[in-house]
């Protein structure tokens, strides 16, 4: 009787083992053969009493934004202390087409020529990119 039991543990232990392995192995290549993604952070200074114009101008352009292709995902932060300070964490598909493409479409064209009546300045800019998940 002690025998079968044996080898029915051993088998789970190898099936547990192989699957645990295989599970591992397309984790690693689902991140590894996942499109390049490009993180965009911009840092926005408000004009003084300007935050609220500033935050509803850049939801009413969040609008259209969203629709474009390449478009991942937009999250708008504010300082808790200072609501001038406004930043936006970008994902994008491509780098390019957001160099590119985005940056000439007509609702951001025109976000940026209406901007001089709410924002200090034009926004500071980096780039970044994702090189792992944490869930």
């Amino acid at each position: 009787m002690k025998a079968p039991k044996r080898i029915t543990a051993v088998l789970m232990l190898i099936v547990a083992t192989v699957v645990l392995i295989g599970w591992v192995q397309f984790k690693t290549n689902d991140m590894d053969s996942a499109e390049p993604s490009v993180i965009v952070v911009l840092r926005f200074k408000a004009q003084p009493n300007k935050s609220d114009e500033t935050i509803s101008a850049l939801n009413k352009l969040f609008e259209k934004v969203k629709e474009e292709p390449n478009f991942v995902s937009i999250k708008l932060h504010i300082d808790p202390v200072d609501h001038t300070n406004i930043m936006l964490y970008e994902e994008w598909e491509d780098q390019s087409y957001y160099n590119n493409e985005h940056m000439n479409t007509v609702h951001l064209q025109s976000f940026m020529a209406n901007s001089v009546d709410f924002l200090a300045g034009p926004p500071e800019m980096s780039y970044w990119e994702l090189k792992g998940i944490v869930e």
